[in-house]
């Protein structure tokens, strides 16, 4: 299976971008699916992830302008960020976690988002 992501570029503060990450399949036994980030220097932290069962966590300091949607007829995972700010500036990567007894991980090859004026 591979993740492709897109929808990176370059915004101004304040701005919108809308990342997509399409599966090349159906990816079955789905445990949880979300969006990591990694800024230049830093960790990759945990953006934003959504579970089987459709709940929802975000990171605080994304919390209330970023969106984790899915559309599973397309194998598809969207991440909607508004009022994006210079520090969220970072590659972003998409990531499903699957299986139960044999857990596969699964990830995007990342693409560059980078907020300033």
């Amino acid at each position: 299976v591979q993740l492709q992501a897109s929808g990176g570029g370059l915004v101004q503060p304040g701005g919108s971008l809308r990342l997509s990450c399409a599966a090349s399949r159906t990816i079955f036994n789905i445990n949880h699916m979300g969006w990591y980030r990694q800024a230049l220097g830093k960790q990759r932290e945990l953006v934003a992830v959504i579970s089987s069962g459709g709940s929802i966590n975000y990171a605080d300091s994304v919390k209330g302008r970023f969106t984790i949607s899915r559309d599973n007829a397309e194998n598809t995972m969207y991440l909607q960020m508004n009022s994006l700010k210079p520090e969220d500036t970072a590659v972003y990567y998409c990531n499903v976690n699957s299986g139960s007894r044999y857990v596969m991980n699964y990830w995007g090859q990342g693409t560059q988002v980078t907020v300033s004026s």
